[in-house]
């Protein structure tokens, strides 16, 4: 918006206010989350065309700090978008011309909104991963101190819902850390595309200006730059579907431990007990308690893949360039984003909150899951196999199996008698102190960037 009230991009052509109104969307509301990105990448931009002659140094200066002063208030829920304004970039820029006058009309030379948006979504996403990465490795420790707590407690193993061999709850929770380990391996790779900087391929073409990308991406805290132009214009979508993608396939373990859940605390199971504070109750049935966080959580699970094909489908189907289809995608990711953040953070608090009742998983280990295991005592004897395999049935059949439940036990890695925690817990540490380093890569970034 131009101090007489227009929009940035107005030429003096009448503007209908229905048309208005759809084009500019939810955009006022939802680049309030991106303000303090989007003055991060602004001010950045501003020290480069210091740093290249094409501003003076004291405009430089003014800039940074009138943009560090509309950050603060951003965070602090203080820098409202006027509703006659498009999005953030305009209420930025018709904040420091007020204050700064001419100085911060200047901020815009040698980009477009294309590329601000980009890199203020860029460096939202960017920060939204590593903080969800560190929600999941929360989750994934959580896990592991749960199968240290219970690594020896009896729990029958299930396949196609029937009692199939037996397993231990330690077994049963590492698998959901070693899932949870591996989608943090995947989120290494899902940074690896965030981790370029857009700025300065304007509306997709570059600029006819002797900026310093480079410079720009140093300053943010990206390791290198999105050379192509018109690839940063045609990867709106991408990145934000590969990311939403690793949420939900984050969600995807989650939801086999919260189905796992729903089935061991039933009465009919009663392998587990929910705490009270994870219920409700029934307004009709006074002895129920429902477990109501489990099944809203299970479904939000399930709300993140559907969030991640609605931004896909946004993205796709069209040719190369910047077209207004992807002002859509802004809402969805961000409140994908906050529904995986508030998931895994309400997850993380549950898991430790789980009762186990092993007199219940003991008495369901019944003689019938140690049918392989003693068809494997005959082996050991010289019998083959299928000749071992056909005598344990028979015995099952007649009612006569009685199996030597001691006499073996899986000692390979990842069985029963070697869940392989303490190589799991280092995994664990290697994958936090990634995160951990990177964010305090930006961190430092940031803190440099502010220092005028």
């Amino acid at each position: 918006m131009k101090p007489d009230g227009t929009t940035l991009w107005a030429k003096d052509l009448p503007l209908d206010v229905a048309i208005h109104r759809f084009t500019v969307g939810e955009d006022p509301d939802t680049d309030l989350t991106l303000l303090p990105w989007d003055c991060q990448g602004s001010a950045a931009h501003a020290k480069m065309l210091a740093a290249t002659g094409l501003l003076e140094g004291p405009d430089a200066t003014a800039l940074v700090r009138g943009l560090k002063r509309i950050a603060n208030l951003a965070r602090q829920n203080a820098f409202p978008i006027p509703p006659h304004m498009e999005d953030g970039h305009t209420a930025i820029e018709a904040d420091l011309t007020r204050s700064l006058g001419a100085v911060g009309q200047r901020i815009h030379l040698g980009r477009s909104r294309n590329d601000q948006v980009i890199l203020a979504f860029r460096l939202y996403l960017r920060d939204a991963l590593l903080r969800l990465g560190l929600r999941v490795s929360d989750l994934a420790e959580a896990f592991l101190a749960f199968a240290r707590a219970h690594e020896q407690e009896a729990l029958p193993g299930y396949t196609h819902l029937r009692r199939a061999m037996p397993s231990t709850f330690g077994m049963w929770a590492a698998a959901f850390a070693e899932g949870l380990l591996e989608e943090l391996e995947a989120l290494q790779s899902v940074y690896q595309r965030l981790d370029r900087c857009p700025l300065g391929s304007a509306a997709g073409f570059g600029v006819p200006l002797p900026i310093d990308r480079e410079l720009t991406a140093k300053l943010l805290g990206f390791s290198k730059v999105q050379r192509s132009p018109i690839d940063v214009q045609n990867s709106r979508g991408r990145h934000e579907t590969a990311l939403l993608q690793w949420a939900a396939s984050t969600g995807g373990v989650l939801e086999k431990f919260l189905w796992d859940v729903s089935f061991y605390s039933t009465e009919e199971f009663g392998f587990l007990k929910l705490p009270d504070a994870f219920t409700t109750g029934s307004s009709i049935m006074p002895q129920k308690k429902n477990p109501d966080v489990v099944e809203l959580a299970r479904g939000r699970c399930r709300e993140l893949r559907g969030t991640a094909t609605l931004v896909e489908q946004i993205a796709s189907g069209l040719p190369s360039s910047y077209h207004r289809d992807l002002q859509l995608l802004k809402r969805p990711v961000i409140l994908g984003l906050r529904q995986a953040d508030e998931l895994f953070g309400v997850l993380v608090r549950l898991i430790p909150a789980l009762n186990v009742n092993a007199e219940a998983t003991a008495a369901a280990s019944t003689d019938e899951l140690y049918a392989a295991h003693q068809a494997y005592v005959f082996v050991q004897g010289g019998m083959p196999f299928r000749e071992a395999y056909r005598k344990v049935a028979q015995q099952i059949q007649e009612g006569t199996f009685a199996p030597d439940r001691a006499a073996l036990t899986a000692t390979h890695l990842g069985g029963a008698g070697n869940l392989g925690l303490d190589d799991l817990a280092a995994d664990l540490a290697q994958a936090r102190a990634w995160i951990e380093a990177k964010r305090e890569i930006h961190a430092d970034a940031e803190s440099a960037l502010w220092t005028a």
